[in-house]
């Protein structure tokens, strides 16, 4: 959604008097989140909680439609003279995944989980915090691992925490040497530091380009 129409939207769907809401903000309706979805979007999952400790709901959703699929974070607000929900976030998602993503929100840390791909998938796990200073969801930590559905070939794994910068690689392959029960064969682990500026949800990597690069 563009930012004009993302304002207007805040404007026209979540603002309201502020005395009229003495306890905490509640999550944005159904009818709400329908009307952000782009024409013949579907809803794909939502979520409702807290991400910045205000004790207001804030709320997550997912619109899907045949090639595009959006995940989008409004922020629950209370101005001098209204409350509502304003936009602080947007992912695009891999428009054709392999099932429904999964939404969380723990201890106000938004966590995304996707698979995506085909016999060969990819496993991505976003973790989100909301920044303050920069009104924005910031990207706290990356974790992706593309293997085979089939057990056909090897496995790569990267975890990344943007925060502190340490990055940890994994490689396995398969175990056909009919020794042992595991399936895949993983060699020791790489760990190094990968220092990052900070980075938000309009910028968050691509999680196969990343795993391209190791």
């Amino acid at each position: 959604m563009k930012p004009i129409l993302c304002l207007l939207a805040v404007a026209l769907l979540t603002a309201a008097p502020l005395s009229a809401q003495p306890g905490p903000i509640p999550a944005m309706s159904a009818e709400q989140v329908a009307s952000l979805l782009d024409g013949g979007n579907r809803l794909e999952k939502r979520i409702d909680g807290d991400l910045n400790g205000d004790g207001d709901i804030d709320t997550v959703f997912v619109g899907r439609g045949e090639d595009q699929r959006s995940l989008m974070v409004w922020l629950a607000y209370r101005g001098e003279v209204d409350f509502g929900h304003q936009p602080v976030g947007t992912l695009q998602l891999d428009p054709y995944p392999l099932g429904d993503v999964d939404l969380s929100i723990r201890k106000g840390v938004l966590l995304i989980e996707d698979l995506t791909g085909g016999t060969t998938a990819t496993q991505s796990t976003y973790r989100y915090r909301y920044d303050p200073k920069a009104e924005r969801m910031r990207l706290i930590g990356l974790d992706a691992q593309r293997y085979s559905r089939t057990n056909s070939h090897g496995t790569v794994k990267l975890s990344w925490n943007l925060l502190t910068g340490d990055r940890i690689v994994e490689r396995g392959e398969v175990n056909d040497s009919g020794q042992g029960d595991q399936a895949i064969n993983y060699a020791p682990a790489k760990r190094e530091k990968k220092p990052s500026k900070p980075l938000y949800m309009e910028t968050t990597p691509n999680p196969d380009a990343l795993l391209e690069s190791l």
